[in-house]
């Protein structure tokens, strides 16, 4: 009976998966898995303002959160009326809106307007100016939308705009804002609120009724992660400072936690196969591989390697047995072998970049790294450095912090003043 029971279980969890890794579609944070990777191939290397640009379109706010694909359809968050340079305006005119537009067109179809709960993180011209007040990705089951604005809470809309439930997930706020975008499991919507209550909170998604609450999250910028361990068991994984955690999904209870990030922990975690990999850390970056499957502190059993080179901001991406990604204020590229935390390189992106927030995407043997303001970075996903391309588009210099989406052989790019669809058809 009880082989029976975990069968079940597992073909529940293998529906809801397939669910989200829909071949065409680009469901939630870093798309199928969350963790950055696509098998499209034919994506664009090389573009400019008018080469190999399908569609633009102006949206109607700014915004850091990165788009959803579902069919059709790309959703995507965004604010007005506060905080936007270059002066700050009154936070009582802060607005947020879901936007709904046209996969194949790029037309806007809906715009639902989601009520702000004053007052928030006051706009200071520093970090709160590079992320704004939309930084969260919306994810979707195929039926529902579920979009996240920190302190404000979690709204759920149908998939032509009209709200079904909101929930209150804690009323704090930060100086730097809140980021962490929703992931799905089974009947659940898991929010990590580190910034709004020290949490992670899970909800049901039916109804937006409370499940479960966790705490002692605490400075956490990042979305939680689902992994598999060896044993079948599915882990619900976050990074905070000073650990990675590894917890049970359907009831939050903690299994276990490895000596982490150091300082606040910014990038989400990434697994392949059941090997959890995540980097982080301010002034000292570092990267470390943890097995899942682990109970209590395994940091002398499960810690694979540790390597003190990374990202403070941006995630890593796993491609053919190495790991990518981009320091986020030293333009310095990394790729680590996934086996051992060697080296493979240290780059310097050039011509140099700002600041590079967004997380990268794997895809078509291209690392695709997206600066704030100065371009997108295209290198060959291979352990010797290639800078295949760098791509920017005249007279848009717009802040970018969304991460790139792959969307039937094409990229969806977002930044403050446009969503772009790229390709070669």
């Amino acid at each position: 009976m009880k082989t029976a029971t975990l069968g079940i279980l597992a073909c529940l969890f293998v529906s809801q998966w397939a669910i989200l890794a829909g071949a065409a579609d680009w469901r939630q944070f870093r798309g199928p898995g969350g963790d950055g990777t696509s098998t499209d191939r034919g994506l664009p290397t090389h573009w400019t303002a008018t080469e190999n640009v399908v569609w633009r379109t102006p949206l109607p706010g700014l915004g850091g959160s990165s788009p959803i694909t579902l069919g059709n359809r790309v959703y995507l968050t965004c604010y007005t009326g506060y905080g936007i340079e270059p002066n700050q305006g009154d936070m009582s005119d802060l607005q947020r809106f879901v936007v709904c537009l046209d996969r194949k067109t790029g037309n806007i179809l809906w715009k639902k307007k989601c009520t702000s709960d004053l007052p928030e993180s006051a706009y200071s011209g520093g970090n709160s100016s590079r992320h704004g007040y939309s930084s969260s990705t919306p994810i979707t089951d195929g039926e529902h939308l579920y979009v996240f604005f920190g302190r404000s809470g979690v709204f759920c809309l149908d998939l032509d705009g009209q709200p079904l439930w909101h929930a209150d997930v804690g009323t704090r706020i930060h100086r730097w804002g809140s980021a962490n975008s929703p992931v799905l499991f089974k009947h659940l919507l898991i929010v990590n609120a580190s910034v709004e209550s020290d949490s992670l909170i899970a909800l049901d998604k039916a109804t937006g009724k409370q499940v479960w609450k966790t705490g002692g999250i605490s400075s956490s910028w990042n979305t939680p992660l689902l992994v598999e361990a060896s044993n079948g068991t599915i882990e619900l994984v976050v990074s905070i400072q000073g650990s990675l955690l590894g917890f049970a999904p359907s009831s939050g209870d903690q299994l276990w936690r490895c000596d982490g990030i150091r300082t606040y922990a910014c990038p989400s975690a990434i697994a392949h196969r059941d090997v959890i990999f995540v980097t982080g850390g301010r002034g000292q970056q570092s990267t470390l591989a943890v097995r899942a499957g682990g109970r209590g502190d395994v940091t002398t059993t499960h810690l694979r390697w540790r390597v003190e080179k990374g990202s403070n901001v941006s995630s890593l991406v796993y491609h053919n047995g190495y790991l990518y990604c981009a320091n986020d204020r030293r333009g310095i590229a990394f790729c680590f072998d996934a086996v051992t935390g060697k080296v493979k390189y240290e780059q310097r992106l050039m011509p140099r970049p700002d600041l590079v927030y967004s997380s990268p995407v794997a895809a078509d043997e291209k690392i695709f790294y997206v600066s704030q303001t100065r371009g997108t970075y295209v290198i060959a996903a291979r352990p010797s450095y290639q800078l295949l391309a760098h791509n920017a588009f005249k007279h848009d210099a717009a802040r970018s912090n969304a991460s790139p989406v792959v969307s039937d052989s094409q990229l969806l790019l977002r930044n403050d003043r446009f969503l772009y669809c790229l390709g070669t058809r």
